[in-house]
């Protein structure tokens, strides 16, 4: 009898800790967010998933804004941030250029245009963690520098970037080969934030830095090394686009980007303070994001009425994300 009235309490318990675990959980809240959206723009506009033009125009919006995402996703997680990623956007492409000019094979140049991006992030990096400057300040030195950099050496002119190669066609000259791009790489970084050592200090050493150096944790390589990896994440999103529309540009990216990367984030439910963060919530972030952009354009909807709207989203996220976990704290979620 007794074990009977045990198993039925048990039985009630479980709905409520289902319920509860996806309340907390920003992927599923986001993404259900993602799904009310497509069915709206769906149900204005006909043609807004059926359409194969608006597919793909849709995923090459949202794969450069989850790629650069990542990057961040992993920095804010720390307590850090990068805002130079949309300059190394630009950066990168045009080293890889100059390669395939000197005579180098394409695919040696692609990995010269990520190494330079992955320079760019170690500077970030080292100054940041060695010289105590905070991020903000660091990131944005090298903001002004990478572009003034990238506007010199290539005289602010557009040059062609190389097509017709199955290699171009991998990195970005097919529609949908960007959105693949995000999707793998989603995936790996998800693995490394969730499963390994790399990642799980991360998130400790964003949580509670103190307590974490205590234990051993090396913060500052942690640090070092996520600043690198935001780089040259940003660095091949600016390699994939070139390819894509078939030009580099030394205005490609800039601040916009990296904006719609941190704000991809936040959606997803990365706050800014660190301690926590998801890289499938940043890809959904990017999607709910692309989706508004998307869906606003096919309704006639201006740019500006976007922006206005991408605020209040950001401000509802964090506000949400904030109440979520106070009430989890509390016992009360």
């Amino acid at each position: 009898m007794t074990s009977s009235v045990a198993d039925q309490h048990k039985a009630r318990r479980r709905p409520r800790l289902l319920s509860r675990s996806l309340i907390r959980s920003s992927e599923v809240r986001i993404f259900v967010v993602a799904l009310i959206l497509c069915a709206y723009f769906q149900f204005v506009n006909h043609d807004f998933l059926l359409s194969s033009a608006s597919l793909q125009n849709l995923s090459q919006y949202i794969a450069p804004v989850a790629l650069i995402a990542f990057g961040e996703i992993m920095l804010m997680i720390g307590g850090e941030i990068d805002l130079s990623a949309g300059m190394v956007f630009a950066f990168a492409p045009f080293i890889m250029y100059f390669g395939i000019e000197a005579g180098f094979p394409v695919w040696l140049s692609i990995l010269a245009g990520l190494a330079a991006a992955g320079v760019v992030g170690f500077i970030n990096g080292a100054v940041t963690v060695y010289l105590r400057i905070p991020s903000f300040v660091t990131t944005l030195g090298t903001l002004f520098f990478v572009n003034g950099f990238t506007l010199t050496i290539s005289q602010g002119t557009p040059v062609p970037s190389p097509q017709g190669t199955w290699l171009a066609h991998f990195m970005g000259e097919w529609g949908y080969s960007e959105i693949i791009w995000a999707v793998a790489l989603a995936a790996i970084m998800h693995v490394l934030l969730r499963h390994t050592r790399w990642g799980l200090h991360t998130v400790a050493s964003g949580a509670n830095p103190l307590g974490s150096s205590e234990a051993g944790i090396r913060i500052k390589r942690l640090k070092l090394g996520n600043f690198v990896i935001a780089a040259m994440l940003a660095g091949l999103t600016g390699i994939l686009e070139c390819h894509r529309i078939a030009s580099i540009d030394p205005q490609a990216g800039g601040n916009q980007i990296m904006f719609l990367a941190v704000a991809a984030g936040v959606i997803g439910g990365t706050p800014l303070a660190g301690g926590s963060g998801t890289i499938i919530g940043g890809l959904i972030g990017a999607a709910v994001l692309g989706i508004l952009s998307d869906g606003f354009t096919l309704i006639g909807i201006n740019a500006f009425t976007f922006n206005m709207i991408l605020g209040a989203a950001i401000l509802a996220a964090m506000i949400f994300n904030i109440h979520v976990v106070r009430l989890a704290r509390k016992g009360e979620l």
